[in-house]
C-alpha cells in the first residue's frame, strides 16, 4: 500500500507581505460555509480517486490557514482520516501566524487533530518585522511560541535572513536567541527576491538592498554551523531538527512520493496504474469555489515522462542531506558521465553507499549543477 500526504490551501491573510509570491489574498469577507462545502467535496474527489492508500500527513498551508476557523479543519482530519488507511503516528501540521487572534485558536486546533504547528515569526527585530511587513511584534512572536509548546507536540519556526542590511553578527546573535526557546524544528530560508511582490520593484530601482551571493554563502554556512552545534542539524537545505524531528510531510515531498493538494492554487503529484500524474488546482479563489461547484477544482493534470520524474527527483531529492538511493530513480543515472564526473571532483557531490549526495557547498548550488549535468542526461 502506497504512502499518500494530502496538502489543503487556505489562500486567505490578514496583509500581503511585500516578499511573499505564495498563493495568497486578502478579502474582507469569507463564506466560511462556501469554503467548508468546497473543500469537503474536493477532498472526497481525491478520496475517490486514490482511495486505497495509507495517509501519512496532512498539511495546513497557505496563506493563513490559522485563520481557518477550527470546526472547517476538524471536518477535513475527520473526512481524510476515516477515508484513508491512517499511518499509526500520524502528522497534521498547520501553518500560523504569531498574532494573538489567531494564538487564541490553539486549544481549538488541537482539538480538532493539529499535533504539529508551524509558526512564521520570521524575524525577532522589530525593525526588521516591520519592513518584512508582518502584523505581529517581538513580545507577541516570544508569547505564540510559548503557546504552541503548551499546546502542540511538535513546534517548528521560521526565520528569514539576509535580510536587507543584515550583518552576520546580528543575524547570529539572533539565531542563539531563537534557539533559545527549545524548538525541536526550525526553518531558515534566505530572503530571495520574487518576481511580482513589492520586493522585486524595490529591488530592482536600488530601494533595497540585501547581501550579495558571496556574503550569503557564508551567512548559510555559518547558519549550519550554529544549528550542528546546537544539536538541530540540517536535513534539507533550509530545515534544520533535532533527529527525529524532520517534517515527515515534506519529505514525503523531497523524497519524491505521492501527495494530493487541494484548495486554490494546489499541486499535487500522483500515481495511478504505474503512471505518475502532476496535478494543479485553479489559483484564483472565486475561480476555485466555481469550479468545485461545477465538479472539481483540477485545471490540470499532466502524465509526467520518466525524464520528467527523473529531473524532479533528482530536483527534490538532492535537497536533502541524505541524497537520492540511486537505484530508486525512474532512469539509469550515468554517474561517469563528465559532467557529473566534474561536479563530483569539484567537491559539490559525493556517491556514498549507492546514494547520490551533495555536499554543504553543492546543496546551495543545486539550481546551477542541475541545469549542467541534466541537459545531457535526459536528451
Amino acid at each position: 500500500m502506497q504512502d499518500l500526504a494530502l496538502y489543503i490551501h487556505w489562500p486567505f491573510c490578514v496583509s500581503k507581505c511585500p516578499y511573499c509570491d505564495f498563493n495568497s489574498h486578502v478579502r474582507k469577507s469569507i463564506d466560511e460555509d462556501a469554503w467548508q462545502q468546497a473543500l469537503e467535496q474536493e477532498l472526497k474527489r481525491a478520496i475517490d480517486q486514490a482511495p486505497n492508500r495509507r495517509l501519512v500527513s496532512i498539511f495546513f498551508g497557505g496563506g493563513t490557514p490559522s485563520l481557518m476557523p477550527p470546526h472547517i479543519v476538524a471536518a477535513l482530519i475527520d473526512r481524510a482520516t476515516k477515508s484513508w488507511r491512517v499511518e499509526p503516528n500520524i502528522e497534521i501540521t498547520l501553518e500560523a501566524n504569531p498574532n494573538s487572534v489567531e494564538v487564541a485558536k490553539f486549544a481549538e486546533l488541537r482539538a480538532a487533530g493539529v499535533n504539529r504547528v508551524s509558526l512564521g515569526i520570521q524575524s525577532l527585530i522589530a525593525e526588521d518585522l516591520k519592513q518584512l511587513g508582518r502584523a505581529h511584534s517581538v513580545d507577541e512572536a516570544k508569547q505564540a511560541i510559548a503557546v504552541a509548546q503548551a499546546n502542540f507536540e511538535r513546534v517548528s519556526i521560521d526565520l528569514i535572513y539576509t535580510r536587507q542590511q543584515q550583518a552576520l553578527a546580528s543575524w547570529q546573535q539572533e539565531l542563539q536567541q531563537a534557539l533559545s526557546f527549545g524548538t525541536d524544528h526550525m526553518s531558515l530560508y534566505q530572503l530571495t527576491i520574487e518576481p511580482g511582490t513589492a520586493y522585486h520593484t524595490l529591488h530592482a530601482r536600488g530601494d533595497l538592498q540585501i547581501p550579495k551571493e558571496e556574503q550569503a554563502a557564508e551567512f548559510y554556512e555559518q547558519t549550519g554551523k550554529m544549528m550542528q552545534a546546537a544539536g538541530l542539524p540540517t536535513y534539507e537545505i533550509s530545515n534544520y531538527a533535532k533527529p527525529g524531528q524532520e517534517s515527515r510531510h515534506n519529505l514525503q515531498y523531497w523524497r519524491y512520493r505521492d501527495y494530493v493538494g487541494i484548495g486554490p492554487g494546489a499541486h499535487g503529484r500522483i500515481t495511478i496504474n504505474d503512471n505518475k500524474y502532476a496535478t494543479k488546482q485553479y489559483r484564483a479563489p472565486e475561480t476555485w469555489l466555481t469550479q468545485v461547484a461545477s465538479g472539481s477544482g483540477e485545471q490540470q493534470r499532466e502524465l509526467l515522462s520518466k525524464a520528467d520524474q527523473q529531473s524532479e527527483a533528482l530536483m527534490m531529492g538532492l535537497r536533502l542531506v541524505e541524497g537520492i538511493d540511486i537505484s530508486s530513480l525512474p532512469l539509469p543515472l550515468e554517474l561517469q558521465a563528465e559532467r557529473w564526473q566534474q561536479v563530483i571532483e569539484a567537491g559539490y557531490a559525493i556517491v556514498e553507499d549507492k546514494r547520490l549526495k551533495l555536499s554543504d557547498s553543492g546543496r546551495i548550488r543545486l539550481n546551477a549543477i542541475l541545469a549542467y549535468v541534466l541537459d545531457n542526461q535526459l536528451d
